[in-house]
């Protein structure tokens, strides 16, 4: 993790995706945002990138392979294990179950996507601050 790594936007939906972005700027986060609608594009990004990320942010519905799918691969892939990338489910879908499944793969965090904009930038950035601050195995002290 790079506290000055890209942020990486695991999103289908272009106006959610948008949103967050928005958000992301008007909150004054400077991190550039590596947007993929899709998990398969984002795994081939994360298997082969070598900029450190500073944290990964996924909805759970996604088309073909979903969120819970990419993190399980990440979670089971020694590589990308290895590189200890925060990885925060955003998504409008909050249920035990899967939340359950999520915390089963050690996600970081869980949010549910709020409705407002106003609280959109409030979650994005208590997620931001909090990861910029922690100290983290991938970091240079």
């Amino acid at each position: 993790m790079a506290a000055n790594g890209p942020i990486v936007l695991v999103e289908d939906d272009q106006s959610d995706a948008d949103a967050i972005c928005e958000a992301l700027q008007t909150i004054g986060v400077s991190n550039e945002v590596r947007y993929f609608n899709n998990t398969h594009e984002c795994y081939d990004y994360l298997c082969t990138t070598t900029e450190k990320v500073f944290i990964i942010l996924s909805d759970i519905k996604m088309p073909v392979m979903d969120g819970i799918a990419l993190r399980s691969q990440i979670y089971h892939n020694p590589f990308l294990r290895k590189k200890s990338i925060p990885f925060i489910f955003f998504s409008g879908l909050a249920t035990q179950e899967v939340v359950n499944a999520a915390y089963d793969l050690e996600v970081q965090g869980f949010y549910k996507k709020e409705p407002s904009f106003d609280a959109l930038k409030e979650q994005l950035l208590t997620i931001c601050l909090y990861w910029k601050k922690c100290l983290h195995p991938n970091q240079e002290f």
